[in-house]
């Protein structure tokens, strides 16, 4: 079942931030968008690549409103230890939540039970706590955060225009939609 256009369940979890441990809990999310980036597991080969691509962009991010929460099954210790071992992971400024119970990552229905470990998904959400977009991928096919800005932005644009929808391959200044009977059959 999906959980698309659903609001996010309530949790609280340890996390690793700026040199820091901290709580982080649903009322953290609410009020701001966010961008839960979820991944296998810490010390890995694919992970790294796409941890850092965000850490790259996690600029045009905040400056867009958007906090990002990259989360995998490890314990906020071993967030830590990655953190302070890996160039590439040494670089991230966002929250990395650990979530050894796998209570969030099952939030999200993102878990794959047989190992324990989350699914590389990616989950869009808006300040009413409202999943806007998924994404997940195989194992072996990293995400970019090139493509994740292009659809926050038209989830936020989608969001601040009612009545118009984002077309394939829009991009930020192009144009939209406005959905209606005359459309039918015309695109």
């Amino acid at each position: 079942m999906s959980v698309i256009s659903t609001e996010i369940k309530p949790f609280k979890a340890s996390a690793y931030k700026n040199g820091k441990f901290i709580e982080v809990s649903d009322a953290d999310v609410k009020g701001k968008w966010a961008v839960f980036f979820f991944y296998p597991a810490d010390f890995t080969f694919v992970c790294p690549t796409e941890l850092g691509d965000v850490a790259d962009h996690y600029e045009e991010f905040q400056k867009m409103g958007v906090e990002i929460y990259s989360v995998s099954t490890d314990t906020h210790f071993t967030h830590k230890a990655w953190h302070d071992s890996s160039e590439t992971i040494g670089k991230i400024q966002y929250t990395m939540i650990g979530d050894p119970t796998g209570t969030l990552t099952r939030n999200f229905d993102n878990m794959r039970e047989a190992e324990g470990l989350a699914d590389r998904g990616t989950f869009i959400v808006d300040p009413q706590g409202i999943i806007q977009a998924i994404e997940v991928t195989a194992e072996g096919i990293g995400r970019n955060a090139f493509g994740l800005l292009r659809k926050v932005k038209a989830a936020q644009y989608v969001a601040a225009h009612p009545g118009e929808v984002c077309p394939a391959k829009w991009e930020e200044g192009k144009a939209t939609l406005k959905p209606s009977f005359d459309l039918v059959g015309k695109i």
